[in-house]
């Protein structure tokens, strides 16, 4: 008789954003005051760049010739995109470690580092922040390494808090007397918006190369930084070839959030047991995925051009500007925050339920925010509050907010 996988019976009942449009959808019946503005999931607004369109373009209209029509292509991406990928996201950025061979393209960052727990055995121990994006905790849930939940954390797993005394960084000594095989990091954070030093980041490539770890390193959001101290990759630390991985996305960096790009980053360096990781990465990349197509393929390129990217950075300082004005609120306020500065992201501290905060400002001022309880136990007590959107958008959002809750 078949059966189910009796995991998905210790998932809590809903992912996180599946609850918060739960929530918003009944509030939208019974309430029609005004617009309502969504700050919480972090979805992109402004359109793709001309210079992306004009290369998605391009890559349709040699679908349509004989001559230059594309079929199934590369599993691991085209060579002209990840020959782009390695100049200018690596080696001009003096991460030499790093060729083309090591880049598989992908149609998500999500996905990535949802998927790449599955080359791991069923018993290893495995460290994630707290607060995280759910998606690390859920997979290694679905995987069978954790028992059920209790208090807001499932058994089996070990949690790396963040919290106001590190400034949301975990270190590596909080694994001294609890040891683990496989690391989730994430910076410039989601959902916090801290960044990591480059001497933090070396603690972590430090402690992986003495214990034989590894680090799954999700640099979605490294395109936001604007501090020229701070890593926008892990390879920027000597020795994080040898035991990290690195996980990239278009979406929120060139606004790829309805076309899916991304790509994964699996050294050669890396060997477990006498088997190199990217070995295994290929197998499972190329047994179970096709490849993105070849006209987004195109557009992602384009993000590399010297247009492009003047057109990307034009973009991103644009939500950086939402940042701001989020932070300038919030400071108004009198609230304590981090992020907005190297991060599309503001977390605020509100020393009530989380839940209890996001219900107030949706009910009172028509406003999506993301409750930090969904991202784990030490996000109770704080909100997490979105830049994507138009400034319009924002400026009247935080209007509402400010004036809801100097009440």
């Amino acid at each position: 008789m078949i059966r189910l996988n009796s995991n998905y019976d210790k998932l809590e009942s809903n992912y996180l954003f599946v609850e918060i449009a739960r929530r918003v959808n009944k509030h939208r019946e019974g309430n029609s005051k005004s617009k309502l503005i969504s700050l919480g999931i972090g979805d992109v607004t402004k359109p793709l760049a001309s210079t992306v369109i004009k290369a998605f373009h391009q890559g349709v209209d040699e679908q349509a010739n004989e001559d230059t029509f594309k079929g199934y292509g590369p599993y691991q991406g085209y060579s002209f995109l990840q020959a782009a990928i390695v100049k200018t996201d690596y080696h001009e950025h003096g991460c030499d470690c790093i060729d083309a061979p090591d880049i598989f393209v992908s149609d998500g960052a999500k996905c990535d580092t949802g998927n790449f727990q599955e080359l791991f055995a069923s018993d290893i121990k495995v460290a994630l922040p707290d607060p995280v994006y759910p998606v690390y905790t859920d997979t290694n849930v679905m995987a069978g390494r954790t028992g059920f939940a209790q208090n807001g954390r499932y058994q089996g797993l070990i949690y790396l808090e963040g919290n106001e005394n590190n400034g949301f960084v975990p270190s590596p000594r909080e694994l001294e007397n609890n040891p683990a095989d496989l690391v989730y990091l994430c910076f410039p954070n989601n959902p916090t918006g801290a960044t990591a030093s480059r001497e933090q980041l070396g603690d972590w490539i430090q402690w992986a190369l003495s214990q034989g770890a590894i680090i799954l390193y999700d640099s979605a959001y490294e395109a936001f930084i604007t501090d020229p101290d701070i890593p926008r990759s892990i390879y920027e630390i000597p020795g994080a070839e040898k035991c990290a991985v690195e996980f990239r996305s278009f979406s929120k960096t060139a606004g790829f959030t309805g076309v899916r790009c991304a790509y994964t980053v699996v050294p050669s360096a890396i060997e477990i047991g006498g088997t190199k990781l990217q070995d295994m990465w290929n197998r499972r990349h190329s047994t179970k995925f096709n490849g993105v197509s070849y006209p987004v393929q195109m557009a992602a390129a384009a993000t590399y051009s010297t247009e492009g990217k003047k057109e990307i950075r034009e973009n991103i300082n644009y939500y950086l500007a939402n940042a701001q004005i989020i932070t300038d609120a919030m400071s108004s306020l009198g609230y304590q925050y981090w992020g907005g500065l190297n991060s599309p992201y503001v977390w605020v501290k509100t020393n009530e339920d989380s839940w209890l905060t996001f219900d107030r400002i949706l009910e009172g001022a028509d406003v999506v925010i993301s409750p930090g309880s969904g991202f784990g136990k030490m996000g109770r007590g704080y909100i997490r509050i979105s830049a994507f959107n138009s400034m319009e958008n924002v400026r009247e959002a935080l209007e509402r907010i400010v004036d809801l809750l100097s009440k």
